[in-house]
Formats: C-alpha cells, structure tokens, sequence
C-alpha cells in the first residue's frame, strides 16, 4: 500500500502544492521561493528517504512568515495523511545530528495530540534573507497539522547557519524513524488501541 499524500492549499498569503512519499529515496525537487529554507527541507527530504515534490508561491515582498508557516502545515497535513491510521508503525522516533560544532536532537511521536518543545536559543538573526525565529513557527505548524508530540534541542552550536540545518537533519532522521513499520507492532503502539 502506498504511503503518499498529496495537499494543496491555496490562501490570500500562500498556494502550495505538496506530494509527499514516505517510502521514497530522498529525491526531491523543493521551490518555496526563500532559499535557505529550501536548502532545510532538502535535509529533511534527503536524510529522512521521503520523496518531496513542493512548489509554493507565497507574499515574499510582505516577508517569509506565511510561506514557511502554511508549508509547514501542509508538510503536517501530508504527514498525518500519508500514515493513515498508523497501523504497524514505530509511532516514536529520535534523532540526533552534528553539523560541525553544532549539536541537536529531535524526539518525536505521532501521538494524536500535537505539542512542541522548542529548546533552541536563536537570536533574532537572519541567515541570509531568512529570519531565523521562523524556524520555531515551522515547527508549530507541522506539530499542531500532523498531530505530533515534537521536542527540539539544541545541546550546543555557535554558527547559526549549522545549528539550524542539525536540527532539520535531526529532525529527518526522527521522522524516519518514527514511520517505519515495526513487524512486532500490531495494529497501533497504543495501550487504548488508538491514536487520535
């Protein structure tokens, strides 16, 4: 059966188109119009094997707010589309990542019930014309639509450019962890019998 999800969402402020393959190899092709963000979601697609395909127009001349929000809702929605009903699958995943002297982790389930955990001290700094405290709003966004319990921690890093991309690699590996099938796993890996 195959796990992919396509999500299209059109606003005043964004139209994103998005195919998401978990079962894929990492290809992707990525064009949110604001580079380095499309450099994070390169990692994710890459080091978590998920075929992307995302194309996104948003109000760039307002600011990359709106783009980097609604796509993380969309990936969310894609997420929580591709994986159905979760039958057979890890649920829970973690990563960890170095990029240089950066450090981060990730810790993730897909537990129904969205809720983020973001400990990474960034300054409100822009690695080339991105706002690095939009990086937190992605990941609220992808939490609160892909109903995912996600903690983000940053243990130690000085260039910013490396802190963020090991938490977005650290994130990739979490995911793919976490969407695996587990051949032990019946049904879901919930003591209720669900995960809503």
């Amino acid at each position: 059966m195959a796990r992919i999800a396509t999500i299209d969402r059109s606003t005043k402020e964004t139209n994103i188109n998005l195919t998401l393959d978990l079962d894929g190899r990492g290809e992707h092709q990525v064009e949110s119009g604001v580079p380095f963000f499309d450099h994070m979601l390169t990692q994710i697609a890459r080091h978590g094997f998920f075929d992307l395909q995302l194309s996104a127009r948003g109000d760039l001349e307002v600011d990359a707010h709106h783009t980097v929000e609604d796509i993380g809702i969309c990936l969310g929605e894609a997420f929580k589309k591709a994986l159905g009903d979760k039958a057979g699958v890890r649920r829970y995943g973690r990563g960890s990542m170095p990029m240089h002297e950066a450090l981060a982790s990730v810790v993730l389930d897909f537990s129904g019930r969205p809720f983020l955990v973001y400990n990474v001290p960034l300054p409100k700094a822009q690695v080339g014309n991105f706002e690095l405290e939009l990086v937190e709003e992605f990941f609220t966004a992808f939490c609160n639509h892909a109903g995912a319990n996600v903690h983000v921690n940053l243990a130690y890093g000085d260039n910013l450019h490396h802190i963020v991309e090991a938490v977005f690699k650290a994130f990739a590996r979490a995911l793919d962890e976490a969407t695996q099938f587990d051949p032990r796993v019946e049904g879901v890996l919930s003591s209720k019998g669900t995960l809503e």
